[in-house]
């Protein structure tokens, strides 16, 4: 990584660490304002995802609204930036700015700066964010994401339930592995909390049972439906 070679070239190691925690947060944090639902939605179909559904400027509500070609595209946009603003932090400051450069893309993510800061909740980014710092936590959590949603059909109760149990794991394998990285276990409560927090409206309806179920074949339901209505006309 970048710190480790300039910390051999006789520069003062008390700026080289402030530059790079300085570019660890603000190029993720515009990377991550690049959000793509909100991007393609205007520019595929001349509206603006976050005034459809839920709300939510995120894959799921471009699933529900515009397919699944629309949601597939968000979340490979969403993906890339994110491994984009982690391979950017591993390089200034290794691991650690992986961790600091994902929790700062998410925060991109979420309120972004090009969209008058109302974005996505970020779950996405979260899971590249795991899987870009540490794939046994992932896969952990994938695993758990995958049984809750296919169990529940509820994606935000799988998001949230992963995003808890974050922190938990990373502690668990960090402790089993003998690695005290207590740090980066505070950037995972951040993001943990980040994410329950931009999903409180969701566990409220949760709550009240009134949350929509994940449905990935309801735009061909509508589409027939249509259509049979369209045949009862003719």
């Amino acid at each position: 990584m970048l710190f480790d070679y300039f910390s051999h070239q006789n520069v003062n190691i008390y700026l080289l660490t402030t530059l790079c925690v300085v570019f660890s947060i603000i190029v993720p944090y515009f990377l991550g304002s690049l959000n793509f639902s909100v991007i393609l939605s205007g520019k595929l179909y001349r509206e603006d995802v976050r005034s459809k559904g839920s709300g939510n400027a995120g894959s799921t509500n471009m699933l529900r609204n515009y397919g699944k070609k629309a949601a597939g595209l968000t979340l490979l946009g969403d993906a890339l930036k994110t491994v984009v603003a982690c391979s950017f932090g591993m390089l200034l400051y290794g691991v650690y700015g992986a961790y600091l450069a994902g929790l700062f893309c998410i925060l991109g993510h979420m309120f972004p700066a090009y969209f008058r800061f109302k974005g996505g909740k970020g779950i996405v980014c979260l899971a590249v964010m795991i899987l870009m710092t540490d794939w046994r936590v992932f896969l952990i959590l994938f695993i758990i994401f995958v049984i809750i949603v296919f169990g529940t059909k509820y994606v935000s109760l799988g998001s949230v339930i992963g995003a808890m149990l974050y922190p938990i794991v990373l502690n668990r394998i960090n402790s089993a592995t003998g690695s005290a990285v207590r740090s980066v276990e505070l950037i995972a409560i951040a993001v943990a909390a980040l994410v329950v927090f931009m999903h409180r409206e969701n566990i409220k309806r949760l709550y009240k049972g009134e949350e929509s179920k994940l449905d990935l074949h309801k735009k061909k339901k509508e589409k027939d439906s249509e259509t049979d209505k369209g045949k009862k006309h003719d």
